[in-house]
């Protein structure tokens, strides 16, 4: 077994001469050199590369199976889009045009006076709020009669083919003759007209500009 004295006098300028061992050992160092300094100066970078790769597979590979997915189910989503556009269509209907405006005004009067009910106030609002597609008229109204009376008038509001509702009601009982007054915001809708619908975009356009 060789000793600490035995490796002090190897003579590195004579490297043939040493003993198996220590000509082993130095080979293992100069093997396990190589492999670290071909790491750094070579295969670092070649591996990096070639994770880089494997992570854009993944990420191809998913958007792969993503847009397969897509041209799968267009159909599917064609028929959803054809159903919305329908029902869209159905909803836009139950909303008169600027020109049928009085005529439903004229309707939801009718619906009260048809129930024997007397109109005390019937006062729709100076200006429409307008929204992107539609726009919302309140019309204040106070009516007096007996209670079923009040009932049949506002199923009769329910079931015109335009959209209006009831809001804000308040109900008073008129102690002298035993009738209600019934206080109510009713809001109904019309769709905008292209010309109007354009102009809230360009106005929505000129706000988002100026920000």
């Amino acid at each position: 077994m060789m000793t600490l004295d035995d490796l002090r006098r190897l003579d590195p300028k004579n490297i043939g001469s040493w003993p198996a061992l220590p000509k082993l050992a130095l080979l293992v160092l100069a093997f396990v050199g190589c492999i670290v300094a071909g790491y750094f100066l070579d295969w670092q970078g070649q591996l990096e590369a070639i994770d880089a790769s494997v992570k854009k597979e993944q990420t191809l590979r998913s958007t792969f199976l993503e847009k397969k997915k897509q041209a799968i189910d267009l159909e599917a989503y064609r028929k959803q889009l054809a159903d919305i556009e329908k029902s869209f269509g159905t909803l836009l209907k139950q909303l008169p045009s600027k020109s049928e405006m009085e005529a439903l005004l004229t309707d939801i009067n009718q619906a009260g006076l048809g129930r024997g009910l007397q109109f005390e106030l019937f006062k729709p609002a100076a200006s429409e709020a307008i929204s992107e597609f539609y726009a919302e008229l309140p019309i204040n109204i106070r009516v007096t009669g007996s209670y079923h009376d009040m009932g049949a008038f506002a199923s009769d509001i329910s079931k015109l083919s335009r959209i209006v509702l009831l809001n804000d009601v308040s109900l008073a009982l008129n102690v002298k003759d035993s009738n209600l007054s019934m206080d109510a915001i009713a809001k109904t809708y019309r769709y905008l007209d292209e010309d109007e619908i354009a102009k809230q975009k360009k106005s929505a356009k000129d706000k988002a500009g100026k920000k």
